[in-house]
């Protein structure tokens, strides 16, 4: 059984979490529609299923300058004080029950704590380039999350993404200045060296400065499978490692097992050094 905790700053008044979560729709779009593209009414109604439905783990909303997000902690029974930050991919939220929760609840059972944030999104159906327009929004995002497992954790502090996650990270980590992630995860990286499209020369990828996993499947979508061909060729500055998991699609169902003992075993390799 892994213990959860619930951060008190995500109390609404006396509002219940139901009425809170209702409103979320129109509280985002009051306070930050100016300053971001991100379809919140998808992020409310993706809320209230999300907390409804949660097993393991506690809801806690997130601050940025512009908007209030949901992310999902879980505590472990013991570990090490390390945290870790868990993107998902395109459109969805953060326990999507393939790869994001399976890896958010397996991680805190190996003693991480795990914060699986709700990133920006998008109408269904809209591809993956239209994405580029929430990048701005991946940090500030990132940074929330970190401020968290600054008061939570000890650290070190990890990312681990998927998918379109993983492109968003890819461009968050390389601004400036730098975040204070010890390691990142990338899970199903997409076309483009660099993913999604939205870094098609791999220049952004290039750009990282901490050790990376580049984790895809045999049976992978096409364009993850040409990007991790092209990311393996370049010129790497930092600690790169790239695994090809047998028979695994993007979804890595059936596989899960197998994902998170390549996604701890490099995690802790990581710590231990």
């Amino acid at each position: 059984m892994i213990r959860t905790t619930y951060d008190r700053e995500s109390e609404c008044m006396d509002w219940s979490k139901r009425d809170f979560i209702r409103c979320l729709g129109v509280c985002f779009l009051a306070f930050g529609l100016a300053v971001s593209a991100s379809d919140f009414e998808k992020e409310g109604r993706w809320a209230e299923e999300v907390v409804d439905q949660l097993f393991d783990g506690e809801p806690v909303w997130l601050l940025t300058d512009s908007v209030r997000f949901l992310s999902l902690h879980v505590v472990p029974e013991s570990g090490h004080g390390g945290g870790l930050l868990i993107l998902h991919g395109r459109g969805v939220h953060p326990d999507w029950p393939q790869v994001v929760n399976p890896l958010r609840v397996a991680l805190a059972e190996a003693g991480w704590h795990t914060l699986s944030l709700q990133l920006p999104v998008l109408a269904n159906g809209v591809p993956g380039t239209d994405y580029k327009a929430l990048l701005p929004e991946v940090r500030p995002r990132i940074e929330a999350g970190l401020r968290f497992l600054e008061r939570t954790t000890s650290g070190p502090w990890f990312v681990v993404a998927h998918s379109m996650g993983s492109t968003m990270a890819v461009h968050a980590l390389t601004q400036i200045p730098p975040l204070p992630v010890t390691g990142l995860a990338l899970i199903g990286l997409g076309s483009g060296q660099g993913g999604g499209g939205l870094d098609p020369d791999g220049t952004v990828f290039s750009g990282l400065s901490v050790p990376v996993l580049d984790l895809f499947g045999e049976q992978d979508l096409e364009g993850v499978i040409r990007g991790a061909g092209a990311r393996a060729k370049l010129d790497h500055r930092f600690d790169y490692t790239q695994v090809k998991l047998d028979g695994a699609d993007h979804f890595f169902d059936g596989h899960e097992t197998e994902l998170i003992a390549v996604v701890s075993g490099w995690l802790n390799q990581k710590l231990a050094q």
